[in-house]
């Protein structure tokens, strides 16, 4: 009873003597025993967990218990990741500071003060007539209160007067104001309000709170009002606005492809739309209208607007320059009509071509069909000699040492249109590169001359620096490109060969080496790696650890067993994996506590290891 005693008036003493006793049994033992000293019993909510107290704690480590908890809890720690709900908005602190296991069955370690509780914490802020609400009015029993919802619907589906014609989305139109406060911008659908439409009341035009579906053509309200009683159809808009009828916004000269000029002004709508304009689509030549006053009995075609206007018939106001197609300048002008139109009526209208009217000229005295029949390219109308071709109109201005270039220096057969614009159709003997990097010059060289290159290493995948700023480009590129440099920028490309590792650390040789030199590495094991090297762990070398040749990079793992399990374990295995908790980087001999750890003894007809 003495130890009884001890155990109850010195908790300290008792604590000490129990974890002892526990790291000195085997691990069912001292569950047992953790069992038989828990403070108290478990919810009924957690009682499935009360078998294992490593359900929800770690041993030594108090720090451990929020992670186990979330765990668990996954809605709870997605908040918290997030900083949403009331537990990831909350000040961080641990779980036990609000929840307080080991009460008993019938404990409430989830309730709270509702007066008190802060709801604009959770993702529903109480805010118009929704802070006046008890808590009970929306959460319901047997329903976690984070999982109550937030749709106006399901609270208020009994106050919608609009029985579901609207949808469920209230909060387009209403807020926690009141329900009788509407905040619905028209402007948002397809028939925002202006003008007249402004003053007018809602149920004018959504009759017996009818909205979704409201037809929204004038004529469905203003059928009364069309004074043209249907006659140019039902689209009002195209002539008048929502401000007022006898105003109308129709702009004949603008809004169609028909300018009512001079006499066409007095003439009445009727007179041409006898039928809703939407509905017939008047032809806009002149004969349609003015067929029986055509003097020529259509000699010369439709196009009347050639040579009259709305003034009247009389007289002709037609200009070649002006109204045809074909402007009348230099030797044309004072060429005769009839040399070009050979139908006096007019009927057929000559080519436009210059090989229309001067092909026997280029057959004869130019250049015998070999440039085509586009001839303004190079000539015009002042007369066949001379040339007015600018090469900066084509595909290929002259630039550089090209403008110096004479025609015949490219354009050695009078190929001019498909003549090739590739650098080597020219240039095959200038390239020292001798093609092993491919027909694409103008990538590093330009028309002022070959020398510089002006090709910017750097804005590639592969930036210049070190050493390789002193390579040449063909100690990389070896091997004869057709179009365009298409080498991979891993060092073991290029450099398989100056590998002293044979690839046992993979290809991703920058881990360790850049540009500089091989024979200095910077790779620091410190920084770079979740494995400092410090102690006797400062002097291995790499092959000691990684012992396994690698594709990527090396992956190995930071437990003291992973390299020293089976040669350096005097334990044998039975203290577990994790050999920091007693030993230190500077040898196995040096124990964190300064004294040797005893060997494991082995019990008698068995070949379990006890401590």
């Amino acid at each position: 009873m003495s130890w009884l005693y001890t155990f109850t008036r010195r908790p300290l003493a008792a604590a000490v003597l129990v974890t002892a006793f526990m790291f000195s049994m085997p691990a069912h033992a001292a569950q047992n025993l953790e069992t038989a000293i828990m403070p108290g019993r478990l919810i009924e909510g957690h009682a499935k967990l009360e078998v294992d107290c490593a359900n929800c704690h770690v041993r030594m480590d108090r720090a451990a218990q929020p992670r186990l908890c979330m765990d668990c809890h996954k809605p709870v720690a997605a908040d918290v990741r997030s900083g949403s709900g009331y537990h990831g908005r909350m000040r961080p602190q641990e779980c036990r500071t609000c929840h307080t296991e080991h009460k008993g069955r019938e404990a409430k370690i989830a309730a709270f003060d509702q007066n008190r509780f802060d709801h604009a914490m959770t993702d529903f802020a109480l805010r118009g007539k929704h802070a006046a609400v008890t808590c009970a009015a929306c959460h319901r029993p047997r329903v976690k209160h984070s999982e109550t919802p937030a749709a106006c619907v399901n609270c208020h589906r009994k106050d919608d007067r609009h029985k579901g014609g609207l949808g469920e989305k209230c909060t387009g139109c209403h807020d926690e104001r009141g329900w009788k406060e509407a905040r619905f911008d028209h402007a948002t659908t397809h028939f925002p309000l202006l003008s007249g439409h402004l003053r007018v009341k809602c149920e004018e035009c959504h009759i017996n709170q009818r909205y979704a579906g409201t037809p929204a053509e004038c004529v469905s309200c203003h059928r009364k009002d069309d004074a043209h009683k249907g006659q140019f159809g039902g689209r009002c808009e195209t002539c008048h606005d929502s401000g007022k009828w006898k105003a109308p916004t129709f702009s004949h000269d603008i809004d169609t492809r028909f300018a009512l000029r001079y006499r066409h002004r007095s003439v009445k709508c009727e007179s041409c739309h006898r039928r809703p304009p939407l509905q017939e689509k008047l032809a806009t030549t002149c004969a349609s209208c003015h067929r029986k006053d055509d003097v020529h009995k259509g000699a010369l075609g439709d196009k009347c607007e050639s040579c009259h206007a709305e003034r009247g018939w009389k007289g002709s106001l037609f200009d070649h320059n002006r109204d045809a197609r074909f402007a009348l300048r230099g030797k044309h002008r004072d060429t005769k009509c009839a040399s070009c139109h050979k139908d006096s009526g007019f009927r057929d209208p000559p080519p436009m071509t210059c090989a229309a009217c001067h092909d026997s000229d280029d057959r004869e005295k130019g250049h015998r069909g070999q440039l085509g029949k586009q001839c303004e390219n190079c000539h015009n109308e002042r007369g066949w000699r001379g040339t007015s071709f600018d090469h900066k109109q084509s595909e290929f201005p002259l630039l550089g040492r090209h403008a110096q270039a004479q025609c015949r220096q490219c354009h050695t057969d009078n190929r001019f249109k498909d003549a090739s614009r590739d650098c080597s159709s020219c240039h095959t003997k200038d390239d020292q590169h001798k093609e092993k990097l491919g027909p694409r010059c103008a990538d590093c060289h330009d028309a002022r001359g070959w020398k510089p290159g002006r090709f910017d290493h750097d804005k590639t995948g592969f930036r210049l620096d070190g050493s390789h700023a002193k390579a040449t480009c063909l100690s990389c590129h070896t091997v004869p490109v057709k179009d365009k440099f298409t080498l991979t920028a891993d060092c073991g490309s290029c450099h398989a060969k100056d590998d002293p590792h044979r690839a046992r650390f993979g290809g991703r040789c920058e881990n360790c080496h850049d540009s500089r030199s091989w024979k200095l590495p910077v790779f620091d094991h410190n920084q770079r790696s979740r494995f400092k090297l410090d102690g006797a762990h400062s002097k291995v070398g790499c092959y000691a650890c990684h012992s396994t040749a690698v594709t990527d990079k090396p992956v190995l793992a930071v437990e003291c067993a992973s390299c020293h399990a089976k040669k350096d374990d005097v334990h044998f295995g039975s203290y577990g994996n994790q050999c920091e908790r007693c030993h230190v980087a500077e040898g196995w001999r040096k124990i964190i506590d300064g004294q040797r750890n005893p060997q494991p003894a082995r019990a008698a007809g068995s070949g379990a290891r006890q401590p």
